[in-house]
């Protein structure tokens, strides 16, 4: 635990205990970034011409950014007030979290998963219950929902899962949230939804349609496959009352004008945007076939990275990475993340796993046997 005798005011105990978020390397100018999940294409001139446009910062924006929010309803076939719009989705998360919870009270969710799912629970004085992936890096639903007791609040299930890539299929997720209690909220965090290519893979938008779990909210975000990671714009869409409890928590003003301009321009612009979406999954696929071919054990991929099961030998591997230009984002004791970055990229990716394959120890948990490669 850290020493909080050196800060000058009285600080919760947990909240001096847990570490800020550590964001994804930032790296040279003669290195690839491939540590943030960060969208490689430059931004559509369409978009960057409404960002332009959006002069008038001495102005407050919208607080509840109603165009983007009309126009995505209008997108999903819901109400206007079932969409909520926020600075990344990651904030809305961080809402319903203080809207449901209090101290005392359980917020449980895979792991490894999204790092910011610790502190959101802690922030709101909750429990933290993590629940450890299958072998082969995916949500273990059942033991998800043997978990919940009488002081759960909220249940986060991350599909495709960040950062070590399997999605949730349509029909797990639907046994799952029959067997939740009605008055728990379910957030389906659907930040890669865009780059999922298995037609099994749950989605959100069906679950709310079939109206048959008022308790789920969908969230999705434009930061990742429509490529506005610096603007910080997500939603979510579920039953208006539930978002109502989450509006009532959010700073207000904290989606921009100029953020809310380019996400309509980016709307705009969605065919275009996602024959970048394929393009990244093609490459991605490639990326996690070469792995494999390289002897590493990737688990199935679906957003716009790939996971490395490097264990014990995380840090090692990861500086193996940086020496050859290219900055990754280890996890340590768990593995590494990859993020999907410039096709120039991808032949070092494959080559210093490649490399650093041969190196691990024999019967290392993240090596496929010889017959499975």
């Amino acid at each position: 635990m850290t020493d909080a005798s050196d800060i000058p005011i009285r600080v919760r105990p947990e909240i001096a205990a847990l570490p800020p978020y550590k964001q994804g390397r930032q790296a040279g100018a003669d290195a690839f970034k491939l540590s943030s999940n960060e969208n490689p294409f430059d931004p559509l001139p369409g978009v960057v011409d409404a960002l332009r446009a959006a002069t008038s910062v001495n102005r407050y924006p919208d607080a509840s950014a109603t165009r983007l929010r009309t126009r995505l309803a209008e997108r999903y076939a819901v109400a206007v007030d079932d969409v909520h719009v926020g600075a990344g989705s990651v904030s809305i998360l961080a809402q319903l979290v203080q809207a449901t919870c209090a101290p005392g009270d359980e917020v449980i969710y895979a792991w490894r998963s999204f790092e910011a799912y610790p502190w959101l629970a802690v922030v709101a004085g909750a429990t933290a219950v993590q629940v450890p992936l299958t072998r082969d890096a995916r949500h273990d639903l059942p033991a998800m929902a043997a978990a919940v007791t009488d002081r759960t609040r909220v249940v986060i299930v991350c599909s495709p899962n960040n950062p070590t890539g399997p999605v949730v299929t349509q029909d797990e997720f639907d046994a799952f949230a029959a067997a939740i209690p009605a008055d728990v909220l379910i957030v389906l965090d659907e930040a890669y939804s865009e780059f999922v290519t298995d037609p099994a893979a749950v989605d959100g938008t069906r679950v709310l349609s079939a109206a048959r779990h008022p308790n789920v909210v969908v969230l999705r975000t434009f930061s990742k496959a429509f490529g506005l990671a610096g603007l910080r714009v997500g939603f979510a869409i579920g039953h208006s009352r539930i978002l109502d409890a989450a509006r009532s928590t959010t700073i207000p003003l904290s989606v921009t004008a100029q953020a809310e301009e380019a996400a309509l321009a980016s709307l705009d612009a969605e065919a275009e945007l996602l024959e970048r979406v394929r393009a990244i999954a093609e490459r991605r696929d490639r990326v996690a076939a070469g792995l494999r071919e390289a002897g590493w054990r990737v688990p199935d991929a679906q957003g716009n990275f790939v996971w490395l099961p490097a264990h014990d030998e995380t840090l090692a591997v990861a500086q193996a990475f940086d020496e050859g230009g290219l900055i990754v984002r280890p996890f340590a004791g768990d593995g590494i993340r990859i993020s999907i970055g410039e096709e120039e990229s991808v032949e070092k990716v494959l080559a210093i796993a490649a490399s650093v394959a041969r190196t691990l120890p024999a019967g290392h948990p993240g090596a496929l046997a010889g017959g499975d490669r």
